[in-house]
């Protein structure tokens, strides 16, 4: 027989409630004005609270960006994932969930620059860091599952694989190049590459 959780206390509700102010806040600013031209004090005030009491849930502002943009990126996975399942062609698949995780990064173009970076330079024992890395690893995973539905590829080619096909999709929305491009004309050009790594 199972024990029902218990309820969370008064505290616990306060901080909580707080917490969710705060990535409200966050999420509206960072997509309305971009993360370089919000200010942590903007964000407290937008959340009602003191700025010492932001830093006691957030070291910085890329820590808040991550916290905000890991809940679309867990989203657009999920949904990403579906759309694999439901796709017959394996580079269609892989581009299935690629496209959509494209999407999320493009909401709002600086931030998405901005969570990468986080990803790649920031502190790995930060808790929405390592969160941030878990999903990079999600998704790495669910291409290889992907791929291994091509008989010709062992467990470990298309781990391999996934893992150059996720290195080219944070390349592409990473490039400075690649600044005013459209979800689909780097989806496309994100295909091209994908197509001449699996050689299909």
């Amino acid at each position: 027989m199972s024990v029902p959780p218990s309820p969370l206390g008064r505290r616990e509700r306060n901080k909580q409630a707080k917490l969710d102010r705060i990535t409200a806040a966050a999420r509206q600013l960072f997509a309305e004005h971009g993360i370089d031209d919000v200010t942590t004090q903007q964000i407290a005030d937008a959340a009602d609270i003191g700025t010492g009491t932001l830093f006691l849930y957030v070291k910085s502002k890329g820590e808040l960006l991550l916290m905000v943009q890991n809940s679309s990126y867990a989203d657009a996975l999920a949904r990403g994932r579906a759309a694999a399942d439901a796709t017959r062609d394996v580079v269609d698949a892989v581009m299935a969930i690629i496209r959509l995780v494209v999407e999320c990064n493009r909401a709002q173009v600086d931030n998405g620059r901005t969570y990468l970076r986080e990803i790649v330079f920031g502190d790995p024992a930060e808790p929405h860091h390592r969160d941030a890395l878990g999903y990079t690893v999600e998704t790495e995973e669910a291409i290889a599952a992907v791929l291994r539905r091509d008989e010709r590829l062992t467990a470990a080619d298309a781990a391999t694989l996934a893992h150059v096909v996720i290195a080219v999709l944070f390349l592409s929305l990473a490039a400075t190049a690649n600044l005013d491009h459209s979800v689909d004309e780097i989806v496309k050009d994100i295909a091209r590459q994908v197509r001449a790594v699996l050689q299909q």
